[in-house]
């Protein structure tokens, strides 16, 4: 089965059967207010992330470093922020998870070794460039 109509269906059964227990424990009206809560503060910590990610990624630039890191975490924060913004306990904790710089951190390291290692491959096999070329001389009316 395609992975997007897992997705598509799995997270809202996950987020619907944990509205049902977390509200039968705390109660209909402390659950939507818990949602509410979890969703303004992680989308404002979220906005400070991205605010302090922007500086480091200006402090690279200036350095005339390229800021790869930053741009990747960068968007790990707008996709964590999306989460927060998402009614429901299985995104908030997945958002929250990609907020926070040391988990971001483990988790980008995660994939980022994934992804590097087929590059590797694929860069090891093409060290080299195929070509033609022709010299050519302008002598003709000189």
């Amino acid at each position: 089965m395609n992975t997007a109509i897992i997705l598509i269906l799995g997270i809202p059964l996950i987020e619907i059967y944990l509205f049902i227990k977390v509200g039968s424990q705390i109660g209909a009206l402390n659950t939507i207010l818990l949602i509410l809560t979890t969703a303004i503060v992680g989308i404002w910590y979220a906005r400070y992330e991205g605010f302090n990610t922007l500086r480091s990624g200006m402090s690279q630039l200036i350095k005339n470093e390229i800021p790869l890191y930053e741009i990747i975490s960068g968007a790990a924060i707008a996709f964590a922020a999306l989460l927060l913004i998402l009614p429901g306990f299985a995104t908030d904790i997945i958002g929250i998870l990609l907020v926070f710089p040391v988990t971001r951190k483990i988790i980008l390291s995660k994939y980022s070794k994934k992804y590097s290692s087929k590059n590797k491959n694929n860069i090891k096999k093409k060290n080299y460039i195929e070509g033609e070329y022709e010299d050519i001389e302008d002598n003709d009316g000189k």
